[in-house]
């Protein structure tokens, strides 16, 4: 080596060194802007996918949420079966039956009750105020069929059943006999509509106790696949809500449902699905799902049969009446990471060449695309947190600028709900949670509230006008709770047509109060995007109820309860219920 230096002339032995110690800095500052690039994707996928489960598993227990008070509404504490099945107790079943399937329509629209006896009662709403009643009133025959309209409507002619309903030989009747409590039937295919079901159920007692019927209402579960297949995480992501034993409950590609040699339909698993990653996804797994807090959402990784890295988020959703599913979305690692290593190749060959004019040019470039990543990391752990990320520099027109962008539009998407630009409802409980914290700490002692609101009449906007005018209210409705608070409340849509405010800080439990009455007295006033087309229907108001923490609750799901239970104490006071 040494006789290799002298022999050469001075301006080489003067350059060469230096040539290869800029090389060999322009490689390192391309080797570590990589590795910090590589290091702020993962944190950002693994909090991403995380938040993608939860919000799965969380959209997926509003589908179910309704079953529960469907049959409290149909059958409350207290109400006994009817004895005789006389004209005064089918007109009182009917009335309770018309209200159970008015609390959660779509999809709980069907409610039913059987008894020991044979006897079968039903109530089968449709998209308007039509529905269907089935009855049987003996043990025997088949059952009788009436169309009405209304809760009170006159019933139609009877139309007998083609074939006999037995109540008793369905296993919904005899789960639900035998169980202490509420409970889901194993999913099945229903034979009418070829989707996949599962039933709620609880036992009905005499007043002595002895169980004497069941009620029970149908969940059709391919919502839940509709609603995997709408969601955009990636362009080769795949998610699915799966049972322990790997039979799918939604996916979103392709179908849980499957033919048999027979050509009938038969319920599909994980594994014998035909997508190979459905089952690497599945395997990969249900070794951790064990070890996993049901209100926790993990994630993990697996190497696909091609050697590509898959990402994988998952959660587990549970109830206390016997619901066990997993919910799993799978991302491909070139989805997150084909943008910042291409990146990643043409920032170290400019770094190289800016390197090669001046070293220390080569090194404020790494300081900066350093904070740059930082940056990155920073604002991905404050979106998994649930809290507003750092200002990124989506100016840029580079890579950098692009997963900038991305993870700006991520954030919003999670945030905010797409119709009404509003909090969505899962940011709107975290920012209660941060609420009730800093009360508990002492930061902000001062009471705070939380209103709690739904739109009169908006099912006859919809039924009436359409949809899309349904939309433009929504929107007019978030408009106007948005202009009347204050820059640190917040308004959120909820559900639907509800929505919630949390009022930040509170003088006295009375505030609370004249905000309602000041936000009721704004939307009753007429609606701009009806009035053109229904004055009368433009007046539609809203319900509002109220919890003030710590006078109400001083727990999130206590003052929720109670802000929702004053909503509907309100409204039935102003109707005379």
């Amino acid at each position: 080596m040494l006789s290799f230096l002298r022999r050469l002339p001075l301006r080489q032995l003067l350059t060469l060194p230096y040539v290869v110690l800029v090389l060999g800095v322009a490689l390192v500052i391309g080797g570590l802007s990589y590795v910090a690039g590589q290091r702020a994707v993962n944190d950002l996928s693994n909090q991403l996918l995380r938040e993608t489960a939860s919000r799965i598993a969380l959209a997926t227990k509003e589908h179910i949420a309704g079953a529960k008070g469907v049959l409290e509404a149909a059958f409350p504490v207290g109400v006994r079966p009817p004895e005789h099945w006389d004209a005064a107790e089918i007109a009182a079943m009917r009335e309770r039956f018309w209200i159970a399937t008015s609390i959660h329509r779509n999809p709980h629209n069907y409610a039913y009750y059987g008894d020991i006896q044979g006897r079968f009662f039903g109530l089968m709403r449709h998209v308007d105020d039509s529905a269907e009643l089935r009855v049987r009133r003996t043990g025997i025959g088949v059952r009788s069929l009436y169309t009405f309209n209304g809760i009170r409507g006159a019933l139609g002619p009877v139309v007998p059943e083609d074939k006999v309903f037995e109540p008793r030989q369905r296993p919904w009747f005899a789960l639900g006999l035998k169980a202490e409590h509420n409970t889901w039937s194993p999913i099945y295919i229903d034979f009418r509509t070829h989707e996949l079901v599962t039933t709620f159920v609880r036992r009905v007692s005499d007043a002595d106790g002895r169980p004497e019927g069941v009620v029970a209402t149908d969940l059709p579960l391919q919502r839940i696949s509709d609603f995997l297949g709408k969601l955009e995480i990636g362009p080769h992501a795949l998610a699915m809500v799966v049972e322990p034993d790997g039979h799918l409950v939604g996916i979103s590609e392709g179908s849980p449902l499957g033919r048999d040699d027979a050509g009938q339909y038969v319920r599909l698993s994980a594994l014998d699905v035909g997508n190979p990653l459905v089952a690497a996804t599945f395997n990969a797994v249900k070794t951790h799902v064990t070890e996993l807090n049901a209100s926790d959402a993990q994630t993990s990784t697996f190497i696909a049969s091609g050697g590509e890295t898959m990402y994988v988020g998952y959660t587990q959703l549970r109830d206390d009446s016997g619901l066990d599913w997993w919910v799993l979305v799978m991302v491909p690692r070139s989805d997150f990471m084909g943008d910042v290593e291409r990146g990643a190749w043409q920032s170290a060959l400019l770094s190289l060449l800016a390197a090669l004019a001046a070293a220390g040019v080569g090194w404020g470039v790494l300081q900066v695309v350093a904070r740059m990543l930082s940056q990155f990391v920073q604002s991905a752990q404050l979106v998994g947190q649930g809290r507003t990320s750092l200002p990124l520099p989506v100016q840029r027109g580079d890579e950098l600028g692009v997963l900038a962008r991305s993870l700006t539009d991520m954030q919003i998407k999670l945030q905010t709900d797409a119709l009404t630009g509003l909090t969505n409802r899962d940011t709107f409980i975290r920012a209660l949670r941060d609420r009730f914290q800093r009360y508990n700490d002492g930061s902000r002692p001062e009471p705070f509230a939380v209103l709690f609101m739904d739109v009169n009449r908006f099912k006859a906007i919809n039924d009436t006008l359409g949809h899309a005018l349904g939309d433009a209210v929504l929107e007019e409705v978030a408009q106007r709770l948005q202009e009347q608070v204050r820059g640190s409340d917040r308004v959120a849509r909820y559900a639907g047509d509800e929505f919630v405010v949390l009022l930040d800080a509170l003088r006295g439990p009375d505030d609370a109060a004249t905000v309602r009455d000041h936000l009721e007295a704004v939307l009753r006033q007429p609606l701009q995007s009806v009035a053109p087309l229904d004055p009368a229907l433009a007046e539609l108001g809203a319900a509002m109820g109220a919890a003030v923490c710590p006078a109400d609750a001083t727990e999130i799901g206590d003052l929720l309860a109670h802000a929702d239970a004053d909503m509907y104490r309100r409204k039935a006071l102003r109707h005379g219920l």
